[in-house]
């Protein structure tokens, strides 16, 4: 069981590094073959997504202020999705379990969702 866990791990190392690289080396505004986003296309309005893969290419290339201005709320959730990552893969959901309750119950499913729907909202006034 827990090769099986090492190996899931390595792949998915594997698999978010080669995703990186790609969105460092490919510029989704100059780059037609990267996805746009459906949502934007039919109606013309931003999706709480919408920005994320030039938010992330700027990112990577140290320009922080283009890519909050490209999708400020993708670029607030990395922290919390890192944090995730180590609740889930690196046994803190054991360790600090109150912790893990507050940052990802239910409750904070809400809020997020919440969150979420303003920041839509809000982005196409």
């Amino acid at each position: 069981m827990v090769v099986k866990k090492n190996y899931l791990f390595l792949i998915s190392l594997f698999a978010l590094s080669g995703g990186l690289l790609f969105y460092f080396l490919f510029n989704p505004e100059s780059n037609s073959f990267l996805l746009k986003c459906p949502f934007k296309i039919f109606t013309g309005f931003d999706c709480p997504g919408c920005g994320s893969q030039r938010a992330l290419h700027s990112l990577l290339h140290g320009e922080f202020q283009n890519a909050f201005s490209y999708n400020p709320l993708f670029i607030i959730a990395i922290p919390y999705v890192f944090a995730g990552v180590l609740f889930e893969w690196f046994g803190l959901k054991y360790t600090y379990p109150k912790v893990r309750k507050i940052l990802f119950g239910t409750n904070a499913i809400y809020a997020i969702t919440v969150l979420i729907i303003f920041y839509f909202i809000g982005r196409n006034l």
